[in-house]
C-alpha cells in the first residue's frame, strides 16, 4: 500500500526528533516518489561541521543516489521547517516535483516567511509548495530543542 503525506511527515518527524536526540537543531526530511520512501535524513552541520549538511540538502543527496540521478522529477520532499535560501535553490535545482513543509521560520524560512526563493524563474523549476503540513507537531519538537539551549546558557 502506497504511503501518504501524513506518513512521510511523520517519518520526516521522526528525523527531527533524531536530531533533537543528537543536539542538532530539529529538522527532518524525506523525499518520496510514487508513493515510497527514496531518503530520510536530519541536521547534521554540529557532527559533520559541515554548513551545508542540512536535512534537505542531505536527503536530495541520498534521493539522487538512488534515483542515479541528480534530477529528482516526480518526487516530493517532506521538511519539518521551512528550507532556507540554500535549500530552496537546491529544491528547485533537482526538479523536486512538490515541496511540503510543516513549521514556518520567520529568521531564515525562504519559501514564504521571508519571500519566496522557488517563484523566481531563473531556477527553471517551480515546485508546488504546500505549507504549514502538521505544523503543531514541528513546532513542539523545536520548542523542546530551543527550551533546552535557553537552559543550558542560563547555566541550568
Amino acid at each position: 500500500m502506497a504511503m501518504l503525506d501524513p506518513d512521510f511527515m511523520l517519518l520526516a518527524l521522526g528525523e527531527a526528533r533524531r536530531a533533537l536526540e543528537e543536539g542538532e537543531i530539529p529538522v527532518g526530511s524525506v523525499v518520496a516518489k510514487d508513493g515510497a520512501v527514496l531518503s530520510a535524513a536530519h541536521n547534521r552541520r554540529e557532527q559533520t561541521k559541515d554548513p551545508t549538511a542540512h536535512a534537505e540538502i542531505l536527503a536530495i543527496r541520498l534521493a539522487a543516489q538512488e534515483l542515479q540521478d541528480w534530477r529528482l522529477d516526480g518526487c516530493t520532499l517532506y521538511v519539518t521547517l521551512e528550507p532556507c535560501p540554500m535549500c530552496a535553490a537546491a529544491i528547485a535545482l533537482a526538479r523536486v516535483r512538490k515541496l511540503v513543509f510543516a513549521a514556518y521560520d520567520f529568521d531564515n524560512g525562504a519559501v514564504g516567511s521571508n519571500g519566496n526563493v522557488l517563484a523566481h524563474p531563473i531556477f527553471g523549476c517551480a515546485p508546488q509548495v504546500q505549507s504549514g503540513f502538521m505544523r503543531s507537531d514541528a513546532e513542539s519538537i523545536l520548542e523542546l530543542f530551543f527550551t533546552s539551549v535557553r537552559i543550558k546558557r542560563r547555566g541550568g
